[in-house]
Order: C-alpha cells, then sequence, then structure tokens
C-alpha cells in the first residue's frame, strides 16, 4: 500500500469544519481525530478497492549495447491481464548511473490491453547496467491511496568504451595509405616485403636493379619495396591499482582504453595482427585470433566490464601471458602507469626480457600541468613542488625502460592515443615494423 498526495490535501481541508464545529461548542481535539480517522479509513477503503498492480507482466526492450554518454531508449511494454483497468505509475528500478528520469511515468491500461512506456538513459558509466525489477503502482478510485507491487524482470545495458579518439583515425589512415600504397620505398630493410617492378630512372640506387627482370624486358627495371604486413601487434592494458588513479574527467585506464581502440584499427587496417590483453595478477580481458571489421567490437565488448584493481600487478605473469599470444609479437604496447621509481622496479626487471624478443612501448598517461597563479598561496606552491616532483620520477623512469630496451611515451589522456599512433606509423615508415 502507499499514499498519494492527495491524502495531506484532504486532511488539510478538514480544518475547516473542525473549526466551525469548535465555534459552535464542540471539542476541537475530538473533532480533529474523528476527521483524521475518517480519512485513514477512507485512504485503506480505496487502497482495498484499487486493481492488483500483480496482474500486470512486463516485457522489456532495450538494445544490449550502447556507447558511453550515448542516448538510449528503453521499452517497457505492460499487459493488464486482469478484469479492471489500471490507473497509476511505473518505475524502472536502474541504477543511477544509468541516468534514468526521476520522473515515473503514469499509465492508464483497460483490461486486456499493452502499453509501451518509454524510458529514456543516458549511461554514465562503463561496464554492465542493470535493473532488476519493475515497480508498478496502481491508485484506488478516490486516488487517496493505492497498491504497490513488484515485478522480477531483469534487464542489462552493456555499456562499451566511448572511443572518442576515433576523431585521430582518418588522418592516420590517410597516412597509412600513403606509406603502404601510393609511394613504395626503394630500400630493402626490415620490415619490408617485395612490392612492384618498375623501371630505372636516372638517381636510383643500382642495388635495387632487377636482373632478371631486366634480362627479359627491353629496360632496365627496379625492384621496390613495401612495409611488411601480417605482423603482429600485441597491446596490454595494466589493470592494476595505478590504472584507478584519475586524470581529467576519468581514470587512467579508460585512456589506456582509448589509445589501445585507435592503435587496433589503424594496425588492423595495415594488415597487421592485433591481440589484446588485459592483467593484473590475473586476465581480466583477451581478445586473440580475430581480425578485419569484427576486431573492433570483439575489443570494446571485452573491455566495457572491466575496472582497476586495488592491487599490484604481478608483471612476470602478465609478460608470460604476452609471450602466449603469439611466438614472434613485432610490437608490444604497454599502457601502464609507472612514474615512481620505487613502485617500477618489479617492471623494470621484468621488462629486459620482453624487449628482447620485441620492439616494446610503453604509454603512461599523465595528468595536465596547470601553471601557477600570479599571486600563489602556499596550496598553489606545494602542489605545484609535488608535479614538479611527479615529472622527475617520470623521467627517470623513462630513462630506466629506455635502458632495458623499451620506449616510452608519457602523454595527456588526450594525446596518447595520436601519440601512439604516430609512433606506429614511424616504425612503419622507417621499416622496422
Amino acid at each position: 500500500m502507499y499514499l498519494t498526495g492527495r491524502l495531506p490535501l484532504l486532511l488539510a481541508v478538514g480544518a475547516v469544519p473542525v473549526v466551525l464545529l469548535s465555534a459552535a461548542g464542540v471539542d476541537p481535539w475530538l473533532a480533529a481525530a474523528a476527521w483524521i480517522l475518517l480519512c485513514l479509513i477512507a485512504a485503506l477503503a480505496d487502497a482495498a478497492a484499487a486493481p492488483d498492480p500483480r496482474r500486470m507482466t512486463v516485457l522489456r526492450r532495450l538494445p544490449s549495447r550502447v556507447l558511453l554518454g550515448q542516448a538510449v531508449r528503453a521499452e517497457l511494454v505492460l499487459r493488464n491481464t486482469g478484469d479492471r483497468t489500471v490507473r497509476g505509475r511505473v518505475r524502472d528500478a536502474w541504477q543511477p548511473t544509468a541516468g534514468a528520469p526521476v520522473e515515473r511515468p503514469a499509465i492508464d491500461i483497460p483490461p486486456g490491453e499493452s502499453r509501451a512506456i518509454g524510458i529514456p538513459l543516458l549511461p554514465r558509466r562503463r561496464g554492465e547496467l542493470r535493473s532488476r525489477f519493475v515497480v508498478v503502482r496502481s491508485d484506488g478510485p478516490l486516488r487517496l491511496a493505492g497498491r504497490q507491487a513488484r515485478l522480477d524482470e531483469p534487464g542489462t545495458l552493456r555499456v562499451l568504451p566511448p572511443f572518442t579518439a576515433r576523431r585521430h583515425l582518418p588522418s592516420r589512415l590517410a597516412r597509412l595509405r600513403e606509406l603502404d600504397g601510393n609511394t613504395s620505398v626503394q630500400v630493402r630493410g626490415q620490415g619490408t616485403e617485395f612490392d612492384s617492378l618498375r623501371e630505372y630512372v636516372r638517381g636510383d640506387d643500382v642495388r635495387a636493379i632487377d636482373w632478371r627482370a631486366t634480362a627479359r624486358s627491353s629496360t632496365t627495371m627496379l625492384r621496390t619495396w613495401r612495409p611488411e604486413r601480417d605482423r603482429h601487434v600485441v597491446i596490454m592494458i595494466d589493470t592494476g591499482r595505478t590504472a584507478a588513479a584519475r586524470v581529467g574527467d576519468g581514470v587512467r585506464m579508460d585512456a589506456a582504453m582509448e589509445a589501445a581502440l585507435l592503435l587496433a584499427a589503424l594496425a588492423t587496417r595495415a594488415g597487421d595482427h592485433v591481440h589484446l590483453l588485459m592483467f593484473d595478477r590475473t586476465i581480466r580481458a583477451r581478445v586473440t585470433r580475430v581480425d578485419g571489421p569484427g576486431l573492433l567490437p570483439a575489443m570494446v565488448d571485452a573491455m566495457a566490464p572491466v575496472e582497476p584493481q586495488l592491487i599490484d600487478t604481478d608483471w612476470d605473469a602478465a609478460f608470460a601471458q604476452v609471450r602466449t599470444l603469439t611466438s614472434r609479437p613485432s610490437l608490444v604496447v604497454l599502457l601502464t602507469a609507472q612514474d615512481a621509481p620505487e613502485a617500477a622496479r618489479g617492471f623494470l626487471g621484468s621488462l629486459p626480457a620482453l624487449s628482447r624478443a620485441a620492439h616494446v612501448l610503453v604509454g603512461a598517461v599523465t595528468d595536465e600541468q596547470e601553471p601557477l597563479p600570479e599571486r600563489p598561496d602556499a596550496a598553489d606552491v606545494y602542489r605545484a613542488a609535488a608535479i614538479e616532483r611527479s615529472t622527475h620520477d617520470a623521467a627517470v623512469v623513462a630513462a630506466a625502460i629506455g635502458r632495458a630496451g623499451g620506449e616510452a611515451i608519457a602523454a595527456t589522456p588526450e594525446d596518447l592515443p595520436p601519440r601512439i599512433a604516430d609512433r606506429y606509423l614511424a616504425l612503419k615508415a622507417a621499416g622496422r615494423l
């Protein structure tokens, strides 16, 4: 049972007869108690006369997946299986981060009929969002009170990473087409493969002349080369405690996901194989042996439910898992936050074994540094000193990564994805990948 806003109004209306009766000599407390009792009896009778909301059936219609921040419409189909018209309100019990409106939609469903109720959602958190039940309220004839029932009808909406870094993809694809298709290189090196033959022109390297093709032709023929395809790119995202640190409007792991998606989209267009691993002390997500158009959907689907864990990452186990993905990785991208020399000892101790077998990029997300105000106070000075100390520590770790055979890239959440993509293209252009 529940009470509506009409009951307090009815009680307030009773103040008039109570005043009149008290003026006529009746005890005002007795008159007020009688009026309150009458209103409560009316509310109980109204609730008893309300249609049974348990005679309602619920069917959900909602998409299984949606991008973070994208508006979506969930639909409830309510069917009245009773023999009386149900008037009242309905509430879909989504968790707060689903962005469901506070208002409760009104319903008016005759017996034997159905009504579709739209619930607009605006997810504010990545992962699995759930609604376990629907609450239906059925008003009584007087609308003073009614009956309420909880109808168990679970619904799940998977909120995927937004991939806002896709805006950098067209320009990088244009550079990739220029590198891989439109212009072939003349110099053969590591990471290149034979592309085609063309006629020799003055200034070409004579070492690239194909003498067999020249013997079969009436002119001198030259071999050209292009960056090699079918390379293996392994992306590992650290899901340990350092990934939970907030930068900007999100956490470090969100920015790492954006960088991983942009690199994967670029590498798969270049004909390379991409493997994804999210790890701390156990595998949180893994995508391998998926190529072509199915790669990005598989990656965002695997990333969606993963959250940072407040534990230290086991780097020996992590690199062992990297080696199980492919026996011949060409590029390994580690998206982590190793910005304190003391905390990075385990990582730096395990890195040389991996860097001997592949080119290793270590991408780290850093926070934007705000300049000091013109008249700083003590808090501003301490904050600037802390930022300067963290910048110095990050530089020390970056130098140690270089000595261990890796390459460190540190940038803000907005700059890290394009910088890693640019480095991938640079390795392609240099014939090192």
